[in-house]
């Protein structure tokens, strides 16, 4: 049973490999040009074969006609009606003992005596004229077995000698094995030398069709590049039938930038459009004082920051997916960490960067918001210390990723709270200030840009913020 279920995941499993195989361009030509070879390897094969068999055949066939009518014409008859004659057919192998080349003439009737070559040291039988019929001329021709278990084919004619209607019959056989050894010969060198000639075929064939779909590899490599942020346009020298597709890709790159721009003015516009209704809120709350004054503040500040916030989330939508933005991690940070550590000397800022340089394939406005939101909270319930680290990933992850690390050495949030933390405008702690959309506005970039967020207790004490978010590394 553990074997039969071994058997189907290994077949699943090259199912699948060959799956993905099919799904490669460079392996559908290439199958397609391989099998289209084979069978025109086969074609030609057959073609040449059958002609090669049909040649031999008749230029076997055409030789014992030869000889027959050579053996009839050296054969004569007596006065007293008995053969003779001593005929030379001009081949040796008449005269070498069971060499499977035999001639005989053998009375039929009115006639005496037999006449045989020299390898022919026994006679042969030959069939009834009802199991192997003569034609109109008084010729057949059959297989038979010859003396020494080789196949003979034998040309028979029966002929009239004289005027005295005199008749015998004259029989010149052929060693047929001898034919079909070299006709398998022949097969066998054709199959080989066309063998080689198809492994090559495919060879060349396949190296000019990888050769020909490299540029293909070069825009997959290029567009690779744009992803990561390391370009931002297709560049090359390629091909009249690819140069079309990086053009048009170069096109829609552009027509993507266009769009994030107008997208980040609109966005902008209506931010600076909401300010002086929000900002005449508030003077308004604040002429009219008491409670009801108070409110009206707190709903105005409430707006603000709702204003914010969405319009954060608007600017995040604008840009999701593009691929052109590249910030360096190290020079973003510590320079924001050095501010920050200014604005709160109370607490004790460590920054830790690895050697190589970490690209983010993102805009630096996110990152600082994302690096920005976390470093307050971590300074705002920090007792004293906070450390803020920065790592690489491992060099077999796809896609790359990179990891922001901050602690603080506060009271941290416990485990089952986690989530409700990251909830829009939810406040664990109502005595210290703020809106509660920090976390939030966090989780929703990083998960714009497809990174991971994961909140857990810190080696300090407090909370322990870790962001994973794309990069290439220089």
């Amino acid at each position: 049973m553990a074997a039969a279920v071994s058997g189907k995941g290994l077949i699943a499993t090259l199912g699948a490999a060959l799956g993905r195989q099919t799904h490669s361009l460079a392996f559908r030509v290439v199958a397609f040009s391989t099998v289209w070879a084979l069978v025109a390897l086969v074609v030609i094969a057959t073609i040449i074969s059958t002609l090669f068999r049909q040649a031999s055949e008749r230029g076997f066939e055409s030789l014992l006609t030869a000889h027959l009518f050579n053996l009839i014409s050296s054969v004569g008859v007596s006065d007293d009606g008995a053969l003779q004659g001593e005929p030379n057919l001009g081949d040796l192998r008449f005269t070498v003992p069971r060499s499977g080349w035999y001639w005989s003439v053998e009375p039929v009737s009115g006639v005496s005596g037999r006449l045989a070559s020299l390898s022919l040291v026994e006679p042969l039988p030959s069939p009834t004229p009802r199991e192997v019929p003569f034609n109109a001329e008084f010729q057949r021709s059959y297989l038979a077995d010859g003396l020494a278990d080789e196949t003979i084919e034998v040309f028979e004619s029966e002929f009239v000698l004289d005027q005295d209607n005199r008749v015998a019959r004259f029989r010149v056989m052929g060693n047929r094995s001898e034919l079909e050894d070299d006709i398998a010969a022949f097969e066998n060198k054709l199959y080989l030398y066309l063998s080689l000639f198809g492994i090559g075929m495919i060879a060349i064939n396949a190296l000019a069709i990888l050769i020909g779909l490299r540029p293909l590899a070069r825009v997959r490599r290029s567009l690779a590049e744009i992803r990561a942020g390391a370009a931002q346009r297709l560049d090359g020298d390629f091909p009249r039938e690819i140069a079309p597709l990086a053009n048009e890709t170069n096109e829609l790159i552009e027509s993507n930038r266009r769009i994030v721009e107008r997208s980040r003015t609109q966005v902008g516009n209506l931010a600076h459009s909401l300010k002086t209704p929000l900002a005449v809120l508030t003077n308004e709350a604040r002429s009219i004082g008491g409670a009801k004054g108070n409110l009206i503040a707190d709903q105005t500040a409430a707006m603000r920051q709702q204003v914010e916030y969405y319009v954060q989330r608007a600017r995040m939508a604008a840009q999701r997916d593009t691929i052109v933005f590249r910030t360096p991690v190290g020079a973003t940070l510590e320079r924001m960490v050095r501010v920050m550590a200014k604005l709160n000397p109370r607490v004790k800022l460590t920054f830790s960067l690895p050697d190589e340089e970490i690209i983010f394939t993102g805009e630096k406005e996110d990152l600082e918001e994302i690096a920005g939101n976390l470093l307050e909270n971590a300074v705002k319930w920090a007792r004293g210390a906070v450390a803020v680290t920065v790592a690489p990933a491992p060099e077999d992850e796809q896609p790359r990723l990179f990891t922001l690390v901050i602690e603080d050495d506060g009271p941290g949030i416990p485990e089952e709270q986690t989530r409700e933390a990251l909830t829009r405008g939810r406040r664990l702690d109502e005595t210290k200030p703020g809106t509660g959309l920090g976390l939030a506005i966090v989780a929703d970039l990083v998960k714009e840009y497809g990174g991971r967020l994961h909140l857990s207790r810190s080696s300090l004490g407090g909370l322990k913020a870790t962001v994973a978010l794309r990069c290439v590394q220089e």
